[in-house]
């Protein structure tokens, strides 16, 4: 079985790269560790993510308000939250590969000296706190810069604009700020391709509430954040809810529920809900004033937090399907069309032939016009094209044949549609064609 589930993580990976979809960062120099570079159709399938996601938690709602802070803030912040002093793990290094390792994830065979390294079986050193976050300086000469860090969370840009988005917006309880950005962790051993990096990007809200509310809203949100995940296609089966043991909650929680999902590496968090009570707000001196009451509180917090990056491995993960059509053993991503990089594939079914490619191109230059992801393909035969299309999950191939030029008149100006799921054809007429995708887009 995990021979199994290894073959399928090694084929997502080879289609990743093969596809365009992820490389690795800095590749032409030997690769970065922990760094990864998202191709066309990769940045295609984030954007379809976040948008999906903002959508819901942000457009779609009253109470929410989008912000974007800035990657870089003053060292009091990190300070105030606590990370400064505290954001580490605990590190051992083998004296004989000096190679790194976290010590609460070491699996390694315990011995009277210590522990084994699991790489090469040297002596493992005394586990010490390593800081993750990144640091570098703001100013002209060393001697007079001052020390920044990269964000390892963007929970902080929030918290520090609660004040601003108060005061220029004048929101009333329960209300939202919800950001889509970059952190950064200088992780020890970063692995499993994109599921544990040194910079990944987050979906983060911080919901304040009064107190006396917060076991509602946990439930709440909670069903939200399920929702959303249906949404855009994972596979729920694979998706459990973990309530966070209290010795093992953070020091500021109260309860954290994580999302863990069954990666073909393991069963492994994929995103969290927090109930941050009024930790953050305290410690950055914050408060609210309730305009119609005229009192003055600290609010309490409810975090949903969610990883882009796990989000796009377990949507690959959910969607990737093998099975058999016409005799031959094919792969496919099964993509909802709303988040497929790719919604349809424009082909004429012959390309030496001028009247189909115009024609073709008529079709494609219009529905390229009106939903962007379109693709135009006349590499290859027709069959190696829909094999080419399914791979990367494109819903709808739609070909442009005699038919369409009127070989048969009854076809005239209709073009073939195939489904991807099902390889199955139809006719549709080109001037329905643009209702017809709007309608699977939404459906």
């Amino acid at each position: 079985m995990q021979n199994e589930e290894n073959n399928v993580m090694e084929k997502i990976v080879s289609l990743a790269k093969r596809r365009g979809f992820i490389f690795q960062g800095s590749e032409i120099y030997g690769g970065l560790a922990g760094a990864w570079d998202y191709g066309h159709l990769g940045a295609e399938l984030l954007n379809n993510i976040k948008s999906s996601w903002w959508k819901k938690f942000v457009s779609d709602r009253e109470d929410m308000y989008g912000i974007r802070a800035a990657i870089l803030m003053r060292s009091e912040v990190w300070e105030a939250s606590g990370h400064v002093a505290g954001f580490a793990d605990p590190m051992t290094e083998c004296a004989k590969c000096h190679h790194r390792f976290r010590t609460d994830q070491l699996d390694a065979e315990k011995t009277d000296g210590g522990m084994k390294c699991p790489d090469c079986g040297g002596a493992l050193g005394e586990s010490r706190q390593f800081n993750m976050m990144f640091s570098t300086k703001i100013g002209a000469a060393d001697d007079t810069a001052a020390t920044v860090y990269l964000r390892p969370e963007t929970a902080q840009g929030i918290f520090v604009n609660f004040k601003n988005t108060v005061d220029a917006y004048h929101p009333k309880l329960p209300f939202g700020m919800a950001q889509i950005g970059k952190a950064f962790r200088n992780e020890i051993t970063p692995r499993d391709f994109i599921f544990r990096s040194r910079e990944f990007e987050q979906m983060e809200i911080e919901y304040y509430i009064r107190p006396e509310t917060w076991e509602v809203q946990f439930e709440y949100w909670q069903n939200e954040m399920a929702d959303w995940m249906k949404s855009v296609g994972m596979d729920m089966s694979k998706v459990h809810v973990l309530d966070v043991a209290p010795e093992d909650l953070a020091h500021y929680s109260k309860r954290t529920v994580d999302f863990e999902f069954d990666y073909p590496f393991g069963k492994k968090e994929l995103f969290g809900l927090a109930y941050r009570g009024s930790f953050d707000l305290t410690n950055h001196k914050l408060d609210y004033h309730d305009e119609e009451t005229g009192e003055n509180i600290v609010p309490h917090v409810i975090e949903p937090s969610f990883g882009v990056d796990r989000a796009f491995l377990a949507l690959m993960i959910s969607a990737y399907t093998e099975d058999e059509m016409n005799g031959e053993t094919r792969a496919y991503l099964k993509l909802a069309p709303h988040i497929a990089p790719v919604l349809a594939a424009v082909s004429p079914l012959l390309r030496n032939k001028p009247e189909l490619v115009e024609k073709s191109r008529a079709v494609f230059s219009a529905l390229k016009k009106e939903f962007g992801r379109i693709a135009y393909d006349d590499n290859g035969n027709i069959g190696k094209r829909y094999r080419r299309q399914d791979e990367i999950g494109t819903p709808f191939c739609i070909v442009i044949d005699f038919d369409t030029l009127g070989e048969n008149p009854a076809n005239l100006d209709t073009v073939t549609i195939r489904h991807r799921d099902t390889g199955n054809q139809e006719r549709v007429a080109i001037a329905e064609l643009i209702t017809f995708i709007k309608s699977k887009i939404t459906a």
